[in-house]
């Protein structure tokens, strides 16, 4: 059987033993003679299965009661709309942090339902740097502190949490999730697309406080798009099969040792990778040294021409979606949790063969 190293941005590799385990599984899930795609999502059986995967992350995260953990579709982009409808109201403000495309389009929403005063913008630099908190410009009285934790397309990441004096922190997560440690109770409210570290496109996760929750009192939220509708229960068909694979990945988190043992695999595969980019100025990083992402490592060549031969090259070696963001060009390596080590050293041993011929 044939496996490519798997660079792709979203939807991402998956850890091969998951597919593995849900492929033998797929017909016959847990001796029933019927596949979990085919099971009601209130019988025992996937009752399970979500009840697993919230204890499994509960487990990886260190969360305690204080917080309600939901399984919503649409995506991180919807939760760009979600947050927004929740908390925001006519003539309150809420701060954004606006380090790239994603952040940009969670700031055009919430526009739709209050005041938005952008804290910091990186926009001047074509978005190659995160701030530092004594840069951020918040608000008085704001009903939260919004930020993308990690842009894929610019291939920066906050090193740590901006600091709100006290104001709810809400974080878009979705392409750094679950790879190393966080402190959870920083944040009011948490969510990300799954498509990155947490498993198959199809669902978001989000984490909220329950006092944060409390705190909704909106009566005109449309059914589906309050929070508080999801808060304990199921009150819908959910992506069953997505969240069995997303159960899957935790219990494989899990296994190999949680998010301390992914934080130093990623500091180890980033390390390498950035020091070959560092190597010499045949290739440049886009980002600031500071500010360098460990799950979307972006950089240039010397000309677009050379760039198209590296990816063609690149492909007979089986390494494959290097391609940058169709707005920025160049090329990305994203090189989230399920992305091997060995994948990492393939792709860097072409670099610097690559390097030799045309540099």
């Amino acid at each position: 059987m044939k496996r490519v190293h798997n660079f792709s941005a979203g939807p991402a590799a998956l850890p091969l033993e998951v597919l593995e385990q849900a492929q033998s599984e797929l017909l016959n899930y847990n001796g029933t003679g019927s596949s979990i795609m085919e099971m009601s999502h209130r019988g025992p059986d996937y009752t399970k299965v979500n009840s697993d995967a919230t204890e499994s992350l509960k487990n990886i995260l260190g969360l305690g009661d204080d917080f309600e953990i939901l399984f919503l579709q649409g995506g991180a982009s919807l939760q760009f709309l979600q947050v927004a409808i929740n908390f925001l109201s006519e003539g309150e403000t809420a701060d954004y942090i606006n380090t790239g495309a994603w952040s940009q389009k969670a700031i055009k929403e919430a526009k739709a339902f209050g005041n938005v005063n952008v804290a910091y913008s990186s926009e001047g630099s074509n978005f190659n740097r995160v701030p530092v908190s004594s840069e951020l410009n918040l608000s008085e009285g704001a009903k939260y502190v919004h930020y993308t934790s990690n842009n894929t397309i610019f291939g920066t990441q906050f090193p740590n949490e901006p600091e709100t004096n006290g104001v709810p922190l809400i974080c878009d997560a979705s392409s750094d999730f679950l790879s190393g440690p966080i402190d959870i109770d920083k944040y009011g409210l948490i969510y990300a697309g799954a498509q990155k570290n947490l498993g198959p496109s199809g669902v978001a996760v989000v984490i909220i406080r329950k006092d944060l929750l409390a705190t909704i009192n909106k009566f005109n939220i449309p059914t589906m798009l309050d929070y508080r509708t999801h808060a304990g229960k199921l009150f819908h068909t959910p992506p069953t099969f997505t969240i069995y694979l997303v159960s899957l990945v935790l219990k494989w988190l899990e296994n190999k040792g949680g998010l301390s043992h992914f934080e130093k695999v990623n500091n180890e595969k980033a390390g390498l990778l950035y020091g070959t980019i560092d190597a010499d100025d045949f290739y440049h990083g886009t980002a600031e040294l500071d500010s360098r992402s460990k799950m979307n490592v972006t950089f240039r060549l010397p000309s677009e021409e050379l760039e198209k031969t590296f990816l063609e090259e690149a492909k007979t070696y089986d390494l494959v979606a290097l391609k940058g963001h169709r707005s920025v060009g160049g090329i990305r390596a994203s090189i989230y949790n399920a992305c091997e080590l060995s994948s990492v050293k393939a792709l860097t041993n072409f670099m610097k063969d690559f390097r030799s011929k045309n540099g």
